[in-house]
């Protein structure tokens, strides 16, 4: 990343370097667990740590976040994914939770990755900003993670 009125170059910030950090450490820890039943259980486990370690509105959308995606696409597996919730299927990044105090940002994220089915005409919302989790937000949320994995 470069600055176009200095032209030097600003780097990655320490929010964006430690979430690097927490990929690799990721990677490495599945990469040692021995059986996928195990290596499932323990991604539920970190997720669910995660999750408890956040500050308290970003750890209460998130919990919400969680059971809605696991009911509603049991087929997604969660796991870490660059130190946030995220919920793969066959290994592969489907969705993730951002919270809004890990990058110091105003609002939480729920955002989709290139795998999610929601492609509708030749442009479409693959982000979106939460700032509660209503029953209203959780339908959405709901319909939104079917029609991914659809």
């Amino acid at each position: 990343m470069s600055n176009a009125d200095s032209g030097t170059y600003e780097g990655f910030t320490a929010e964006e370097r430690a979430a690097m950090k927490e990929h690799a450490q990721e990677r490495k820890a599945a990469a040692r667990r021995s059986s996928r039943a195990d290596k499932a259980a323990q991604a539920e486990r970190d997720v669910l740590a995660k999750i408890a370690e956040m500050q308290d509105s970003d750890r209460i959308m998130a919990e919400r976040v969680h059971a809605v995606v696991t009911a509603a696409a049991p087929a997604l597996a969660p796991k870490l994914w660059y130190g946030m919730p995220s919920y793969a299927l066959d290994g592969k990044v489907v969705c993730f939770f951002q919270s809004a105090g890990k990058f110091k940002t105003r609002y939480a994220t729920l955002g989709f990755s290139d795998r999610a089915k929601l492609d509708e005409g030749t442009m479409w919302a693959s982000a979106f900003a939460l700032t509660e989790v209503t029953a209203e937000v959780e339908e959405r949320i709901s319909a939104l993670v079917k029609q991914a994995v659809g």
